[in-house]
């Protein structure tokens, strides 16, 4: 497995970071209504629902706030919860299914108020183009945008044709049409993520870093042991996802770590990011091992993807990346990689999120598994989050608890190459088909 430093990636975010002022470490026994693991999205934004709705909250990070794939992501706010979740209507009937329908959406909308109210400066850019590989999915985009109009969907979108999609959206010559949504878009997420930190402080969150948990011990008042000290608290919420590890094997075993990689070009001239991206916005194809870019605020191209289930970085993510890249803009093959950086993303076997709580520990809860659709998603399942422990109950808690989660077969050892092979026939069908 790759070994990771305690200190964040050494990415164009933290590069570009919002100040990264380090936390203290937890250095006594303490005691709080509920205690968070992680300092992700999932984790801070738990801990802001449930300090605004007046309990006491301590969260625990192992290393840095931001430090996982909230702060290494492609910063792209898309709509939806991953999938099609019409799968889903067996366990969730249909009301359930249109509520999960709308959480797609009303989480997009959760994470521009959240910046909004609390003047979050995170590079927050709407518009994002769905782009087609091939005419048949394409075709799959239409029936798409047609979905979407007659559900009332309330922000701008448009099909883009073959013909107009070098001019209108990407100045490439691989994509068979697009999608635009102008309710959907791109941010700097790490910025984000550390400015939600402060807004939790404020809200009286006390949050510690570079302090990682050796042991629950669990009972009606839960036991969170660190080295330097322990924490009490009525509630517990692991907010981990790739980086569970053995904490809680019963859900780690459920979500498989998954590398995924970003190089950032130097700065580019206005006029060729206008040239490459006309109107600024985010994009991402459909293929298995997909492709997704954008600009960032100071014109470098962020161009990510390439899924990896090995657990093993690429010795060289700029020579292993930059292919890919080229493939889609052959016009930047003179262009600069001033960074790379790479992270684990918590892929789960039906590409739907798992929140809910422990059967046989009714006071801890969790939420993991987002599949790639974390930025909009986790902010969604903070919000049950805080509604379940604060209520007691939560009908959008209760909806999303209701589908069943598969743990992959064969232990630590083989859950990766087991994933590898199956991503492996995907993309065989996909070059055949």
């Amino acid at each position: 497995m790759t070994q990771y430093s305690n200190e964040h990636a050494h990415s164009y975010y933290a590069a570009s970071a919002n100040g990264l002022t380090p936390r203290p470490t937890l250095a006594s026994d303490l005691t709080a209504d509920v205690c968070v693991i992680g300092g992700g999205f999932t984790g801070v934004n738990t801990a802001i629902e449930l300090a605004q709705r007046g309990l006491s909250v301590i969260l625990l990070e192992a290393r840095r706030i931001g430090w996982g794939a909230s702060g290494r992501n492609g910063g792209q706010l898309i709509r939806g919860i991953g999938h099609d979740v019409s799968g889903f209507a067996k366990h969730v009937g249909a009301e359930g299914v249109r509520y999960l329908e709308r959480a797609g959406v009303e989480s997009v909308q959760v994470v521009g108020n959240r910046v909004r109210e609390h003047g979050i400066d995170c590079d927050l850019r709407w518009g994002f183009c769905e782009l087609a590989n091939t005419p048949a999915q394409f075709a799959g985009l239409k029936a798409e945008h047609a979905e979407l109009i007659a559900s009332g969907y309330a922000h701008e979108t448009r099909l883009v044709e073959p013909g107009q999609i070098r001019e209108q959206v990407v100045n490439s010559g691989v994509y068979a049409g697009g999608l635009l949504d102008m309710g959907s878009g791109h941010l700097h997420p790490l910025n984000l993520v550390l400015g939600e930190a402060k807004v939790a402080q404020s809200l009286g969150v006390q949050i510690f870093e570079q302090s990682p948990v050796l042991e629950l011990i669990h009972g009606s008042t839960v036991q969170v042991r660190c080295a330097g000290g322990t924490v009490r608290a009525g509630s517990l919420v692991l907010a981990c996802n790739a980086h569970l590890e053995e904490l809680e094997p019963k859900l780690s075993g459920k979500v498989l770590p998954a590398g995924s990689y970003i190089i950032a070009t130097e700065p580019l001239s206005e006029e060729a990011a206008a040239q490459l991206i006309p109107h600024n916005v985010a994009l991402c194809d459909q293929k298995v091992g997909l492709d997704y870019y954008r600009l960032s605020a100071d014109r470098r191209l962020l161009f990510g993807g390439a899924c990896h289930y090995s657990g093993r970085d690429p010795a060289d993510i700029a020579a292993y990346m930059r292919p890919h890249m080229l493939k889609v803009f052959p016009q930047l093959a003179n262009v600069r990689i001033d960074y790379q950086w790479g992270g684990m993303i918590g892929i789960s076997a039906n590409r739907f999120p798992q929140v809910g709580r422990l059967s046989q520990h009714p006071n801890v809860f969790y939420a993991q598994g987002y599949s790639g659709h974390g930025l909009n998603v986790t902010h969604w399942c903070a919000k049950l989050l805080g509604e379940a422990i604060h209520a007691g109950h939560s009908k959008g808690f209760d909806v999303f608890s209701a589908v069943p989660h598969m743990t992959f077969p064969g232990g630590r050892a083989l859950r990766s190459p087991l994933l590898a092979l199956g991503m492996l026939w995907y993309r065989m069908r996909e070059m055949l088909g």
